[in-house]
C-alpha cells in the first residue's frame, strides 16, 4: 500500500476502514520497538489490565491516551516501546473460576490444586485473546512481540528474587497480626481492598459483673459476638472512675471466663462509659493493646466467618446468626440493657462485597517504613517522579507518611506461591528461589501473594529483570511515562515506585499522567447496580473507534473525571464525515498528483499563504500541547482548524483557481492542498488513526504507513503575516454580508451591491487583492472600493478592523414590503405583550401558581418586549 490508491469510497464507513488497517499495522509490525541503533528510545508499559472479562470505558480511555502519546513519539522518530501485558488478577480471575465450576457442580477441593490451576490458565488463554480482540478494535499501536502476563516465567523468576531479597534485608517477616479478612472467599486483603461505606448499625450497651460481686462495669460493642473472645477490659490510668478496679477481675458474660481490668493510655475517658472490651484477635487496636499487656488472644470464628469451638453453644452459626441470638440471651439474662442506633464506617471487599472481618491470622507481610522513607526522599530530588497534576503528588506522598505494614499474603491458588518450605517434622522455615533439595521432607506454603506484589515490578520485570544485562532493560528502563487512574495511586502507582527505587536504584517512570473516572451524563459512577454502563465495543459498532478516541482524549483535562455523552460521540463521528468529505474533494481535483510533482514554490494566492500559516501555527501549538498531554486542547485546535479554516475557508476558495483555466496556479493550489491535508492527517493521527491512515493513503505520500510517517515541524518559511491580515478582512466582510442576507431574507443567488470603504490605502490594496474571493463569496452587483466613499443613504453598515462596509437597502429589499411586514410581526408581538401582562398582574394568578410558571412568564415578557423593541427599531431605520 506504498502507493497512492486513487478510489475514495463516496461514504465514510468506520467499520470498513478499521477492520482494514489494523491487520496492515500488526503484519508491517509498524508497532515494534527496534530495541536498537541510534533512535531514542520511549517507553510506556501499559497497566495490565485484569483477565476477568471485558474491557470497560475507563480501560478504552487509560488507553487511547497511552496511545495518543506513542503515535506521536514514533512518528517523531522515538524507538517507540508500547509494551502490552495482562494481569493474572488473583482474587478476581480465582472467584470467576470457581463460579464456572460451581455452575458445572464442582469445586477446586474436589479438583485438586494442580487441576484448578489448569482450569485457571484455560480461562487466562480465552479472555487474554479476547482482551487483544478488544485492543485491535481501539486501534492500540502495541508492541504485541514483547507482551508479557504477570505469571509468565520471567516474571515469576522476577517475584521470587524480590520477595528472597526483601526476606534477607529483613524487610518480610510472617508472623500473627490481625488483618482484613474476607469470609467469603477466605482470604486476606491488603488496607486498600476494603471499601468502606456507612452503614446503619448499633451500639450495644452491657454491664459485665464484677467478680467480687461489688457490681459491674458498662462496656459497649457494635460487634457483639466478638465479646465471646473478649480477654479484658481496658479503662485508661487516669479515669478517677475506675481507678478502684484497676487490676480486678470481671467476669465474661455467657461464658464464664475471669478477665482482667487492665488500664492503658489508648482509651478515650470521654468516649462511652469510658471502658472497652478487648478483643486481640478480632480487633486492630485490641491487638496492640493486647500485646502490650501479654493477653490471650482467642478466636471466635473460622475462616468462613461461622462460629467456632471457643464460641460455646454458639459454634456452627454464622457470624451475623450469632450476633442476633447472643443479643436475646444478653437481653434475657439482663446483661444488655441498651441498643443505641449508630452509624458507622464498615469495611467490605473490594472484590466480594462481603463484609470484612478483622480476624487474627498468621500471614506474611512487608516492613513499609524503609521502603517509603526512600520514595519519599526521591520526591524532595530534581529526578523526581512528576504527577500531572501535580496536585495528585500530595495524594501520594500523604499516603506514604501513613503508611502501615502490607499484608501479602492471600489464601488463593491462583498466583505466585510464596517462595517458603517448612519442614515437615522440625518445622523449619526455608525461604529460597528453589525448594530444598530434599523434597519429600518440606512443604510449600500454601499462600500465593498479592497481585498487586507482582505488578509492582511490572515496569522492569516485563524488560527482563533481573537480568540487568537485558537488552531491552538497558535500553528502555526506566519508562518515560505511566498513565493510569487516581483511583489506584495508592493500590500501583506508589508500590511501583518504592520497589523500583529498592531494586534498579531509579525512578520506574518520569511521569505519571493521572486521568479520572468515566460517568454517565448525570455524573454518576458507571454500575450494573444502576445499568448505567456503557461497554465501549458497543460505541465502536455504532459510531467507529475513531469519533469513540476522539470523545476520550478531548473530553475533560487531565486528572478530572469525564462524563459519557452519546451527543459528542455522534458530533465526533459527523467531524470524521466532515473530514472525509473534504478530503473527497480534495482528491477528486488533484488530477493524478504524485508526491514529487508537489511544489509549494510557485505563486500562491493569499488563500494559500494564509492556510500555510495557520498550518505552522497549528503545527506548532499542537506539538507544544501533545508534550504537556493537554490533549482536550489539542482536540479543540484541531477541531477548528479543520472544520473552519481548512474545510469551511480554503477548500471554499481553492475552488478559484482549481476551476479556473490557469495551469500553473491549478497546479500550486493541488500541491498546497496535498500538502495541508497530509500535514492534518498526521497531526490528527494519534488522536484518529483510522480514518487519517485511511486518507493518507489516498494522498500523495512518501511512505508505507503513517504510522511510521514523520510527525510535521512548524517552518518559518511558510508564516506569511500580510496574508493573515488580508484573510481576516476578508473573512469578516464575507461574515457580515452573510450575516446581513440572513437576516434580511435576501438569497445568496441575489446580486446586491457591496460598497467598501478602506481605512488607508494599505487596507485598500488588501481588498484589491481580494476581489476575487469578495466577488465568489459575496455575490456583489457591484463592488466599490473607495478610501473616499460617500456614504450611501438608506444602507445596512458594519464597521470592520481597517473598514467600513455599507449595503443599500434597495438593493437587498423592497422597502415598502419590509415595512408592511415588519408592522405585521409588530401588531402580533403587542397582543403577546398585552396577554402576558394582563397575566402577570394578576393577584390571583401571581399567588396560586407556581413559581417556575410565574417565572416562565416573567421571562415571555422579557422576550416579547425585546422583540418588539427590535421591529420598532427596524421600521425607525426604514421610514427614514
Amino acid at each position: 500500500m506504498a502507493n497512492q490508491e486513487t478510489n475514495m469510497p463516496t461514504k465514510y464507513n468506520p467499520l470498513d476502514t478499521e477492520t482494514k488497517w489494523y491487520p496492515y499495522w500488526t503484519e508491517g509490525k509498524f508497532f515494534n520497538a527496534e530495541g536498537q541503533g541510534d533512535k531514542e528510545p520511549f517507553t510506556i508499559v501499559t497497566p495490565p489490565p485484569n483477565v476477568t472479562g471485558r474491557l470497560h470505558l475507563g480501560h478504552a480511555w487509560d488507553t487511547t491516551l497511552q496511545d495518543i502519546i506513542s503515535r506521536l513519539k514514533r512518528m517523531q522518530g522515538y524507538d517507540m516501546l508500547w509494551l502490552p501485558g495482562m494481569d493474572h488478577a488473583g482474587i478476581a480471575t480465582q472467584a470467576k473460576v470457581e463460579g464456572k465450576l460451581k455452575e458445572e457442580g464442582t469445586n477446586r477441593y474436589e479438583l485438586g490444586r494442580e487441576k484448578f490451576l489448569e482450569k485457571s490458565w484455560e480461562w487466562k488463554e480465552e479472555y487474554a485473546e479476547f482482551i487483544r480482540q478488544q485492543w485491535a478494535k481501539m486501534g492500540l499501536s502495541l508492541d504485541y512481540s514483547r507482551e508479557r502476563f504477570t505469571l509468565d516465567d520471567g516474571l515469576s523468576t522476577a517475584v521470587r528474587e524480590v520477595f528472597v531479597s526483601l526476606y534477607n534485608k529483613g524487610l518480610i517477616y510472617r508472623g500473627q497480626y490481625i488483618i482484613n479478612w474476607d469470609p467469603e472467599t477466605k482470604t486476606a486483603l491488603s488496607d486498600i481492598e476494603v471499601e468502606y461505606k456507612e452503614v446503619q448499625g448499633y451500639f450495644y450497651h452491657m454491664k459485665y459483673p464484677l467478680k467480687d460481686g461489688s457490681g459491674h462495669i458498662e462496656v459497649a460493642t457494635t460487634r457483639p459476638e466478638t465479646m465471646l473472645g473478649d480477654t479484658a477490659v481496658a479503662v485508661h490510668p487516669e479515669d478517677e472512675r475506675y481507678r478502684h478496679l484497676i487490676g480486678k477481675t470481671a467476669v465474661l458474660p455467657i461464658i464464664g471466663r475471669d478477665i482482667e481490668i487492665i488500664a492503658d493510655d489508648y482509651v478515650d475517658m470521654e468516649f462511652g462509659s469510658g471502658a472497652v472490651k478487648i478483643t486481640p484477635a478480632h480487633d486492630p487496636n485490641d491487638f496492640e493493646m493486647g500485646n502490650r499487656h501479654e493477653l490471650e488472644r482467642i478466636l471466635v470464628m473460622d475462616e468462613s466467618g461461622t462460629m467456632n469451638e471457643n464460641a460455646g453453644k454458639y459454634q456452627g452459626l454464622n457470624r451475623f446468626e450469632c450476633r442476633e441470638q447472643l443479643v436475646k440471651d444478653l437481653q434475657t439474662e439482663g446483661i444488655l440493657f441498651d441498643i443505641e442506633e449508630h452509624m458507622h464506617s464498615v469495611g467490605h471487599s473490594e472484590r466480594s462485597g462481603a463484609v470484612v472481618e478483622p480476624y487474627l491470622s498468621t500471614q506474611w507481610f512487608v516492613k513499609m517504613k524503609p521502603l517509603a522513607e526512600k520514595a519519599i526522599e526521591l520526591q524532595k530530588q530534581e529526578g523526581k517522579v512528576e504527577f500531572v497534576p501535580d496536585r495528585f503528588e500530595k495524594t501520594y506522598l500523604h499516603w506514604l507518611e501513613n503508611i502501615r505494614d502490607w499484608c501479602i499474603s492471600r489464601q488463593l491458588w491462583w498466583g505466585h506461591r510464596v517462595p517458603a518450605w517448612y519442614h515437615k517434622d522440625t518445622g523449619e522455615m526455608h525461604v529460597g528461589h528453589t525448594a530444598p533439595s530434599d523434597l519429600e521432607k518440606w512443604e510449600q506454603d500454601e499462600d500465593v501473594l498479592d497481585t498487586w506484589f507482582s505488578s509492582a515490578l511490572w515496569p522492569f520485570s516485563t524488560m527482563g529483570w533481573p537480568d540487568k544485562d537485558n537488552t531491552d532493560y538497558q535500553r528502555f528502563y526506566p519508562t518515560n511515562v505511566l498513565v493510569t487512574g487516581y483511583d489506584i495511586i495508592f493500590f500501583w502507582v506508589s508500590r511501583m515506585i518504592f520497589q523500583g527505587l529498592e531494586f534498579t536504584g531509579q525512578r520506574p517512570f518520569k511521569d505519571v499522567l493521572i486521568h479520572g473516572l468515566v460517568r454517565d451524563s448525570e455524573g454518576r459512577k458507571m454500575s450494573k447496580s444502576l445499568g448505567n454502563g456503557v461497554d465501549p465495543m458497543d460505541v465502536i459498532d455504532k459510531y467507529g473507534a475513531d469519533a469513540l478516541r476522539f470523545f476520550l482524549a478531548t473530553g475533560t483535562t487531565p486528572g478530572n473525571d469525564l462524563r459519557f455523552h452519546w451527543e459528542k460521540i455522534e458530533a465526533n463521528w459527523n467531524f470524521a464525515n466532515k473530514i472525509w468529505n473534504a478530503s473527497r474533494f480534495a482528491l477528486m481535483n488533484m488530477d493524478g498528483l504524485t508526491y514529487e510533482e508537489i511544489n509549494l514554490d510557485g505563486d500562491k494566492t493569499i488563500a494559500d499563504r494564509w492556510i500555510l500559516t495557520r498550518l505552522q501555527e497549528t503545527t506548532r501549538d499542537v506539538t507544544r500541547l501533545m508534550d504537556n498531554y493537554e490533549f482536550g486542547e489539542v482536540g479543540r485546535l484541531l477541531y477548528n482548524f479543520i472544520w473552519d479554516d481548512v474545510c469551511d475557508w480554503y477548500i471554499e476558495m481553492a475552488k478559484l483557481p482549481l476551476y479556473g483555466e490557469d495551469e500553473a496556479a491549478k497546479h500550486t493550489t493541488r500541491s498546497v492542498l496535498a500538502h495541508v491535508l497530509d500535514e492534518t492527517m498526521r497531526l490528527l493521527h494519534p488522536i484518529m488513526p483510522f480514518i487519517t491512515e485511511e486518507i493518507w493513503q489516498h494522498l500523495p505520500h512518501d511512505g508505507e504507513s503513517i504510522t511510521v510517517a514523520a510527525w510535521p515541524k512548524a517552518k518559518e518559511s511558510y508564516m506569511d503575516k500580510e496574508a493573515v491580515q488580508d484573510m481576516e478582512i476578508l473573512k469578516s466582510i464575507i461574515h457580515a454580508v452573510r450575516n446581513t442576507r440572513a437576516e434580511m431574507n435576501a438569497a445568496p443567488s441575489k446580486a446586491i451591491d457591496l460598497q467598501l470603504k478602506p481605512g488607508d490605502d494599505v487596507v485598500a490594496r488588501q481588498l484589491e487583492r481580494g476581489r476575487d474571493y469578495l466577488t465568489r463569496f459575496c455575490n456583489p452587483g457591484q463592488l466599490v472600493i473607495d478610501t473616499e466613499l460617500e456614504v450611501p443613504e438608506k444602507s445596512i453598515s458594519h464597521v470592520l478592523t481597517g473598514a467600513e462596509l455599507y449595503m443599500p437597502l434597495a438593493g437587498l429589499i423592497d422597502l415598502e414590503e419590509e415595512i408592511v411586514r415588519l408592522e405585521n410581526e409588530k401588531e402580533k408581538l403587542d397582543k403577546e405583550v398585552e396577554r402576558v401582562q394582563k397575566k402577570l398582574s394578576n393577584d390571583g394568578f401571581i399567588q396560586k401558581a407556581p413559581e417556575k410558571v410565574v417565572a416562565e412568564e416573567k421571562q415571555k415578557e422579557n422576550d416579547y418586549l425585546e422583540k418588539r423593541e427590535k421591529v420598532e427599531a427596524r421600521i425607525r431605520e426604514l421610514q427614514a
